[in-house]
């Protein structure tokens, strides 16, 4: 079986909740705290799975190679296992929905991760109304820019691309997540807003849900 090491909170590890819901595929759940014990990613026995001591990374079997890096497991799972699928079938469509999942998982996400937080805090400093300052300023910029690239594309349907959920839906739904958590302000973004709302009303995003992961408790 297929051996996910995830935190709840994490939206990498969400990511790909996500991805292994649509395609039907059953898998064990490793916690990792990313808070507990100074942050168990950081343990020795953790960076032997994997060196970045990031979450997630995924093991398809017991002795098989690590997969990390959650957009790189998404296209892993759906290049070798069968279900829906969560990229376009054209070259054109898939550009677009990668670029999409990018904007987020590439550009706006690791500005607000959680070491770039600590970092802030702990190490340079900052005050905590200034890293919640710093956490909505990316999270606005990046987020009007996906709002806009949906908005003004005939391509976008019920879901980010088309009628069906993919891989750009993957990425966005935990970052509204994250981004409602820390209360940044939402009114400008109803195409998201609406793509957000078809996708948490399917079993596979209430499955991945982090309310709903062992760890959660």
């Amino acid at each position: 079986m297929l051996k996910l090491y995830s935190y709840f909170r994490s939206s990498a590890a969400y990511r790909v909740r996500i991805a292994l819901a649509l395609k039907g595929l059953p898998y064990e759940t490793v916690p990792v705290h990313l808070l507990k014990d100074g942050g168990q990613q950081h343990g020795a026995a953790y960076r032997a799975t994997n060196p970045q001591a990031l979450v997630p990374a995924l093991q398809e079997s017991a002795d098989g190679p690590v997969l990390t890096q959650s957009l790189a497991i998404i296209e892993y799972l759906d290049e070798a296992h069968g279900g829906a699928p969560l990229l376009p079938g054209d070259a054109l469509g898939r550009a677009r929905v990668r670029a999409l999942a990018q904007a987020v998982a590439c550009d706006l996400h690791p500005l607000n991760n959680l070491r770039v937080l600590r970092h802030l805090k702990h190490d340079l400093g900052v005050s905590e109304e200034q890293k919640d300052a710093w956490y909505a300023h990316w999270v606005a910029l990046g987020l009007a820019a996906v709002e806009e690239m949906l908005a003004r594309s005939p391509e976008t349907g019920r879901f980010c691309h088309g009628d069906a959920p993919g891989l750009a839906d993957c990425c966005l739904v935990p970052q509204v997540f994250n981004a409602q958590r820390f209360n940044c302000p939402m009114d400008g973004y109803p195409t998201i807003a609406r793509i957000v709302a078809e996708c948490e009303a399917l079993p596979a995003f209430q499955q991945a849900a982090p309310e709903r992961q062992p760890d959660a408790a």
